[in-house]
């Protein structure tokens, strides 16, 4: 969220930031009328709360009765007018926040003008794509035909976009997960273990509501909310805390379930494993220093790399244009990895500089070494690796002319003895 005080002294920088994004900048002024209200009823209500307590002195000294009742009942009427003037600007503070919490962030310098993501801009290409002597699979043909894919059981039990893997299958998928986060371990980040059900509040500081309401899954009954990414609850860990500047950066990761009401249509783009409800995912977050975000994004990204080339797999990064630019994001380089049987770049992670967009929603703050006044964090997040695009790439690119698939070397540690999988 960005600061009241910033997008009323910088308001022609925020619309020109929302036009980046290809966004309405009506917002903006709305805000600042909102807040131009907030003032006059505060303005107002302290002046009549002022005059009351004058009053309130000069009925404490008064002798005669009748004077004295005259003014008690002309209180009456200012103690109901400021009532209503609070009511009022409880109601336009409820505003006011809401709609300054859907103003984006303001794009980094360095991030590109396009309209979408097919304006994303390649920054580096490691590894050259597998050459097969065959003609290689679709993991929505290789794994059915091995028995560790099911699409069919995923439907009877949920619904479309959900799946059931099976034997070697479910044991490969958890020995990404394992070996991910071991790896992070080992790149000096913390495991953590968090909740994948989350209070309202919790979305709100990470940046997801009130604007993605419509893509989360929500437990009315119990209000929890079902996590779409371990961001969430990592955010979470740290509202209304004030850390000493001597222990930052802080670096966790965590695995998670993630849960959100993908708006899918048919075709090539969502076929098989790629996009659905719920899937898995490793998580890196950061909290640090306004002046170390920019290093902190290289780490996380040089971190998330890692976790591809030891799997063996081609890929690149990207960096997001504005039109692909996330709501809360200063600015965002994917990483993509080569699927040669879909024939396609897959996503499989997304490293952000959040600034202090999601600090100031969570009141998340450290306090300098040098004693000065506590300062809001920065935050920044990357995948280390999402789950199943990784699987898919896995699969694809270590199949064999006979339809078995050689497991990673990274990952055989994991598979109790599987080295190849076969039917």
């Amino acid at each position: 969220m960005l600061d009241l005080k910033f997008i009323r002294e910088n308001a022609d920088l925020v619309r020109q930031s929302m036009l980046r994004r290809h966004q309405e900048t009506g917002l903006v002024d709305e805000v600042i009328a909102l807040d131009d209200e907030r003032r006059r009823l505060i303005f107002e209500s302290e002046t009549r709360k002022s005059e009351r307590n004058t009053v309130s002195k000069q009925i404490s000294k008064m002798k005669d009765p009748a004077l004295r009742q005259a003014k008690i009942d002309a209180m009456r009427s200012l103690g109901d007018e400021i009532a209503r003037l609070d009511t009022a600007l409880k109601e336009v503070e409820t505003k006011l926040r809401y709609q300054q919490s859907t103003i984006p962030n303001i794009p980094d310098p360095d991030v590109p003008d396009g309209k979408d993501d097919s304006e994303n801009v390649v920054l580096e290409t490691f590894g050259e794509p597998k050459q097969f002597d065959f003609e290689p699979k679709a993991h929505w043909d290789l794994g059915p035909a091995l028995g560790i894919l099911d699409f069919d059981e995923g439907v009877k039990l949920s619904g479309t976009r959900f799946y059931v893997l099976k034997g070697a299958g479910a044991r490969l998928q958890r020995a990404l997960i394992f070996w991910m986060v071991d790896l992070h371990i080992r790149q000096g980040w913390k495991e953590y273990y968090t909740p994948w059900m989350v209070k309202e509040e919790v979305l709100f500081a990470a940046g997801e509501l009130p604007k993605f309401a419509p893509n989360l899954y929500h437990d009315a009954e119990s209000d929890f909310w079902w996590v779409p990414t371990a961001e969430v609850p990592l955010t979470g860990v740290m509202m209304d805390t004030i850390t000493e500047e001597k222990d930052l950066p802080i670096h966790p990761t965590a695995y998670s379930a993630c849960f959100r009401r993908e708006k899918m249509s048919a075709g090539r783009d969502v076929r098989g494993m790629k996009r659905g409800h719920q899937f898995d995912k490793v998580e890196m977050y950061t909290y640090c220093k306004p002046e170390d975000s920019d290093a902190e994004l290289e780490r996380i990204v040089k971190d998330a790399c890692q976790t591809c080339a030891d799997l063996g797999l081609t890929y690149r990064t990207k960096l997001q244009c504005t039109g692909d630019l996330g709501e809360k994001q200063h600015k965002t380089i994917d990483i993509e990895v080569w699927a040669p049987g879909v024939g396609e770049w897959l996503e499989v992670s997304s490293c952000s500089k959040v600034g202090d967009y999601q600090a100031r929603r969570s009141n998340m703050k450290y306090r300098p070494a040098d004693g000065s006044a506590s300062k809001l964090l920065h935050t920044l997040n990357g995948s280390g690796l999402g789950l199943p695009r990784t699987m898919i790439a896995v699969m694809e690119n270590y199949q064999q002319a006979d339809g078995s698939i050689v497991v990673p070397e990274v990952l055989r540690p994991f598979m109790g003895g599987i080295d190849v999988i076969r039917l």
